[in-house]
């Protein structure tokens, strides 16, 4: 169907913007992370996938095609819709590819839409998308780097007070990198949320 959408950006709801092309506004949802790299009035380049069913016609948008072929491939696994895939995509590649490389359940189960047995089946696939697309995810080299910035203790403790994994990871990203403990981490967390 749309292969790109290149226009104006207005924001709408959260996750959710126009880019109007031409004077026509097409309505795309967006992971969390486009949708605040986004500004109003200034122009984008969107790669688009379209979602297409009897009672819907949905365009999602990505900065990079690798984040579009990440929500394809999501999309083909069984169980796992466009919503679900979306919320996947708000979680940081680089936790994507521990949770595949490790075969950790617990890294996904935070997400919404993610029960314990959807997690298990996840990290296999995702697992199987390492292999097929060794890049898209990341790599063992900067899998050094990542470590020090997201604290798995710290994930879990803020899940446990029902924060979801996109907001979790965001505040993680954002926290000053002087924070050595998770209890440092994990209160620095709350006073930011």
């Amino acid at each position: 169907m749309f292969a790109h959408l290149r226009g104006t950006v207005h924001r709408c709801d959260l996750g959710e913007v126009t880019i109007d092309v031409a004077g026509v506004g097409y309505r795309v949802l967006v992971p969390l992370d486009v949708f605040e790299k986004l500004h109003e009035d200034t122009p984008v380049m969107l790669w688009i996938s379209t979602y297409v069913r009897e009672d819907r016609f949905d365009l999602y948008g990505f900065l990079d095609r690798a984040g579009q072929i990440l929500f394809e491939e999501l999309l083909k696994i069984s169980g796992i819709g466009p919503r679900t895939a979306l919320e996947l995509c708000n979680v940081p590649r680089m936790l994507l590819f521990k949770a595949g490389q490790d075969q950790d359940p617990r890294i996904l189960s935070g997400v919404k839409g993610i029960g314990k047995k959807t997690a298990e089946k996840l990290v296999i696939e995702l697992r199987s998308l390492l292999e097929k697309h060794p890049l898209l995810l990341g790599s063992t080299d900067t899998m050094q780097e990542f470590a020090g910035i997201f604290d798995q203790d710290a994930i879990a403790a803020l899940s446990q007070l029902g924060y979801d994994s996109p907001t979790i990871m965001n505040v993680l990203r954002n926290l000053p990198s002087d924070l050595r403990s998770t209890e440092d981490r994990v209160a620095a967390a709350l006073r930011s949320l």
